[in-house]
């Protein structure tokens, strides 16, 4: 249901979005965004650092180093399966409540990290523990990002979807950023104080955030479009639709090129945000060197991904990811032989490139996969494939690379700017089979069945037949 004329300003056009509405929902969203990714991310780092001795000690270093990032792919595991529970009832109730719901959980998970009994301590159960919370922490982010996200498209005007998500996906980088310097802060403790008690403290931290972002979230309104689903769905049938989830399968190929987009910019997220810690001190440099690195990336993001992301709006969606696709294949080899310097200049110089060629990969993806799925199943089919991409790309990238590095020749730069290529090339791939969705009215999505009733899921010609650049 749209929005109606504000009384501060009369002159808006009737249906047109409320500004001062959508400057609240984006805020919401944005801090919603700063709140799981700090959490989610907080611990990839904390998996490089501390969390492989503590939690598994009895294993030799790679080992213990593939044990705690196995333990962070569950994680992103776990993250489709938060997609498709919260997609289900964000599509059915409300995107509202979910989103709720996953922060609390989020922060939750995170705060009892904080606070979980090591190895020493409690034995078996210490890791044990440990995967089903971050388990927990996985579920929960699967289902923030697509509710964020459809807050904010479905509220925003359709030439401006880009600039506003990109208000929200700016959260990302804020999260990580965060979740650096509270980890750098701590280690500048002594090593035996940082083991003992330090590293619990940006967990910890989680329990003030989680305050303030539900102090915020609680006070938007739901999505009007969703609203005007749910009317509409009323007024045609009594009957109950199929589940989201269903909908979405009965269009897989929608799905898989939703999925295969995002897979090359969360590699590049796997690889630098994640894995560069473990590589970098790996061939000799300082951690505070890698974390000077991570901060440089995270504050590149803070103003690319939102500059990309408004880009998309003017050139298109599909002309800034093919634009990041192309410079991760290029750029991939480049980017590692810099870090393979040992100077600490060249490794920033290195993590930035990555960076920047992440952002235009990664930028678009919020309105380019809402504009893939009508709105009763937007929630479902959006979540779904980011998600899966986030598990694909990030999940499993600092596994494997893990795997790579621990063969007879030890650390090496090369089987990893393969890795990235390859990612890359599978997100070139898939934009080119997409159809360009930028403008795309979302209300028509829903328009399709016989007498303009509406029906879920992408409009045939426009997604279902591809586009070949």
């Amino acid at each position: 249901m749209s929005a109606a004329p504000s009384p501060k300003d009369p002159a808006r056009p009737a249906g047109s979005p409320d500004p001062a509405l959508l400057r609240k929902v984006a805020l919401s969203s944005l801090l919603g965004t700063v709140i799981e990714y700090y959490d989610f991310l907080l611990y990839g780092t904390m998996a490089a650092l501390v969390l492989g001795p503590l939690f598994f000690p009895e294993s030799n270093p790679t080992v213990g180093m593939i044990a705690s990032f196995g333990t962070l792919a569950a994680g992103y595991v776990a993250r489709p399966v938060g997609g498709i529970v919260f997609g289900h009832f964000g599509d059915r109730t409300g995107r509202k409540t979910m989103l709720v719901l996953t922060m609390v959980l989020m922060g939750a998970a995170s705060f009892l990290i904080g606070v979980l009994p090591t190895y020493d301590s409690i034995g078996i159960a210490a890791p044990v523990l440990l995967v089903l919370l971050r388990v927990v922490q996985g579920i929960a982010i699967g289902g923030e990002w697509g509710g964020a996200t459809l807050m904010v498209v479905e509220h925003a005007d359709p030439g401006r979807r880009g600039l506003w998500n990109g208000v929200m996906q700016m959260g990302s980088p804020i999260g990580f950023l965060m979740s650096t310097l509270a980890v750098t802060a701590t280690t500048f403790l002594p090593r035996e104080q940082f083991m003992s008690w330090g590293w619990r403290l940006p967990f910890l931290f989680s329990a003030l955030l989680l305050a303030i972002g539900l102090y915020v979230r609680i006070s938007v309104s739901e999505s009007p479009l969703f609203r005007q689903a749910v009317d509409a769905q009323r007024e045609r049938s009594a009957a109950r639709p199929r589940p989201p989830l269903v909908q979405v399968l009965r269009r897989p190929r929608v799905l898989l090129l939703a999925c295969a987009v995002g897979i090359g910019p969360f590699a590049l997220t796997g690889l630098i945000s994640i894995f560069m810690l473990t590589y970098a001190t790996g061939i000799g440099y300082a951690t505070s060197d890698v974390m000077n690195g991570l901060i440089a990336a995270s504050l590149m993001g803070l103003v690319t991904i939102p500059l990309f992301s408004a880009l998309s709006d003017r050139i298109g969606r599909r002309t800034v990811v093919v634009g990041g696709a192309v410079g991760v294949v290029l750029c991939a080899f480049p980017m590692f032989a810099l870090v393979d310097t040992g100077k600490p200049a060249l490794l920033i110089v290195g993590m930035l490139l990555g960076q920047l060629v992440q952002s235009a990969m990664y930028a678009p993806l919020g309105p380019l996969l809402s504009e893939m799925f009508g709105t009763e199943v937007r929630y479902t089919g959006a979540s779904m494939g980011y998600q899966l991409a986030a598990l694909i790309g990030s999940g499993f990238t600092p596994l494997i690379a893990g795997g790579l590095l621990s063969g007879p020749e030890g650390m090496r730069s090369g089987p990893l700017s393969v890795l990235a290529v390859v990612c890359g090339l599978v997100s070139l791939l898939a934009i080119r089979r997409i159809a360009e969705t930028r403008g795309k009215d979302l209300a028509e999505l829903d328009v399709g069945a016989p007498g303009g009733a509406s029906a879920p899921g992408p409009s045939t010609s426009a997604f279902e037949k591809g586009v070949d650049a």
